[in-house]
């Protein structure tokens, strides 16, 4: 037994197919194209390895570095301070984000603050917070969470401003209480803006933690990038480096997306 399909949905898929495998293309076209101009500087400009290696150079010292160890201890380490980093910034963040989204007086008072905090440069902080709290995981956690705090706060206000107020009396008719209305009704609504801004917010955490380990750290991939370019000089390891540090903010925010695809879903 077959049950009958309209036809715009019949339709619909394969378009939607089409626009994934398209989007697809254009990104590894958009990579292939990068490589092959960097190649092409390389090769025309006569750049020595130690001043700008090749791609294929890259590559081979980034599988190298992993299977012989030298990168994945350092990456562990900038993991670990970032989910420190997360942990103390968004369990900050969205309390008072809401906090702002519900109270004008709040907002008055405390957004000056805010936003003094986040035009301050991370880079003249961050000694100070090494220097406060020693060089270690506390410090370069606390850096990540000052650096992802404000975009995550905004966006949670914002989020909480944005809620259709007719959801809100319809919980007020059924009698929920502040808390009820919160959990139940404010915050899943507000979640599209949430998770917005934390997608922001952990591409910068991982800023953040590199930032900290300059400033004072044993490892991480902060600390890696300075030895590659000071006592090891060796420029493809600087590079594969850097390439981690790449594929970690993105896993970090593709992360963010799943998790948001999994509880708003797929927004047009």
């Amino acid at each position: 037994m077959t049950t009958a399909t309209p036809a715009g949905q019949r339709l619909a898929m394969p378009r939607a197919g089409r626009g994934g495998l398209r989007g697809w293309l254009l990104t590894l076209g958009g990579i292939a194209t990068l490589l092959i101009a960097w190649k092409l500087l390389v090769v025309v400009a006569g750049y020595p390895a130690f001043v700008l290696p090749a791609p294929e150079v890259v590559a081979a010292r980034f599988i190298r570095a992993w299977a012989d160890g030298t990168i994945e201890p350092h990456a562990a380490a900038t993991i670990e301070e970032i989910a420190g980093g997360l942990i103390i910034g968004v369990g900050t963040a969205l309390p008072l984000g809401t906090l702002l989204g519900r109270s004008r007086l709040a907002e008055q008072v405390l957004a000056p603050y805010l936003v003094a905090a986040q035009a301050t440069p991370i880079l003249a902080v961050a000694p100070l917070i090494a220097l406060w709290f020693g060089t270690g995981l506390i410090s370069i956690a606390a850096i990540c969470a000052v650096v992802l705090f404000f975009p995550v706060t905004v966006a949670t206000m914002v989020g909480v401003r944005s809620v259709d107020p007719r959801l809100v009396e319809m919980a007020a008719a059924f009698r929920a209480t502040p808390r009820q209305r919160l959990l139940w009704v404010e915050v899943p609504a507000a979640l599209p803006a949430i998770l917005g801004g934390l997608r922001v917010g952990v591409t910068l955490a991982v800023v953040g933690a590199i930032v900290g380990e300059w400033a004072g750290a044993n490892a991480g991939l902060g600390v890696l990038i300075n030895l590659a370019r000071g006592s090891l000089f060796d420029t493809p390891l600087l590079f594969a480096t850097l390439l981690t540090i790449a594929l970690l903010g993105i896993g970090l925010y593709l992360l963010v997306v799943l998790v948001e695809r999994r509880l708003v879903g797929v927004r047009a």
